[in-house]
């Protein structure tokens, strides 16, 4: 075991190994154990390739902020990338940022019109940013429910 800490706890082999373990992990539904390889490799080489798998990894593990922001890092680096944008648009809209999921999945159909998942996409964030409109709710974030005058009119009810 070497006294560097940063090879303290490190997986066998060298970065190209660990991203092909991690790859290997995605594919298998170990997103979380991925993200972990994934964190080593970034440190030491933070290629659009292995920027799209972390953010896959990270998506695939619910963390959809992180997600946004590696995905986000690989836009900026890769912006004729249609997956990139596609997959940002995804983890927006997971996020509930309807405008900018759509604004990046619309990048995405635009590059590649022959992918129906990007098509598919891009027309559910729409339809919910068209009924968000005519319902004149706020486009990004929750919706706040209100049932007929909340926990107050419940009060009365005995």
């Amino acid at each position: 075991m070497s006294a560097n800490p940063d090879h303290a706890g490190a997986p066998e082999g060298d970065p190209y190994d660990w991203f092909q373990r991690a790859q290997r992990l995605i594919s298998e539904g170990n997103s979380d154990a991925a993200v972990v390889l994934l964190d080593r490799v970034r440190r030491t080489e933070s290629s659009p390739a292995v920027l799209e798998a972390l953010g896959r990894a990270l998506f695939e593990s619910r963390r959809y902020e992180e997600a946004t922001a590696v995905l986000t890092e690989l836009v900026d680096r890769t912006p004729d990338d249609d997956y990139a944008h596609y997959a940002l648009g995804m983890a927006l809209w997971r996020l509930q940022q309807f405008p900018s999921s759509r604004d990046h999945l619309s990048m995405a159909f635009v590059m590649r019109p022959d992918r129906s998942d990007y098509a598919q996409a891009l027309s559910q964030v729409k339809a919910t940013l068209r009924a968000r409109r005519e319902a004149g709710l706020a486009l990004n974030g929750p919706i706040e429910a209100d049932f007929g005058g909340g926990a107050s009119s419940e009060k009365g009810r005995g």
